[in-house]
């Protein structure tokens, strides 16, 4: 069994690929994308913990962070969706025109 460290530096990595290409990126479908890195790299880390205690409570965890996850992809698609036919551009910079 590998150690619970390299489950970590793991999840960190991939974690920080995440918030770089929500930083970075200028198109809308990567930085979604990018969004559920960050939230997979969440998940490894509560799988993690869960088998190095020895405790389902991590994986239980898991499950609600995917259902969170699956509700985020199918919201952000419609929105990306209704922009897309609105705008004709899926560019964030161009989503500051529609703040109030």
């Amino acid at each position: 069994m590998l150690p619970v460290n390299y489950y970590l530096i793991l999840s960190a990595v991939v974690f920080a690929i995440g918030v770089v290409g929500v930083l970075i990126r200028r198109n809308l479908i990567v930085v979604l994308m990018s969004i559920e890195l960050m939230l997979n790299a969440v998940n490894l880390t509560f799988i993690a913990f869960s088998r190095y205690l020895g405790s389902m409570v991590g994986q239980v965890a898991v499950f609600f962070v995917m259902a969170v996850a699956a509700a985020e992809a199918v919201i952000g698609l419609a929105i990306i969706i209704s922009v897309y036919r609105q705008r004709r551009s899926l560019d964030p910079q161009d989503m500051q025109l529609l703040k109030w």
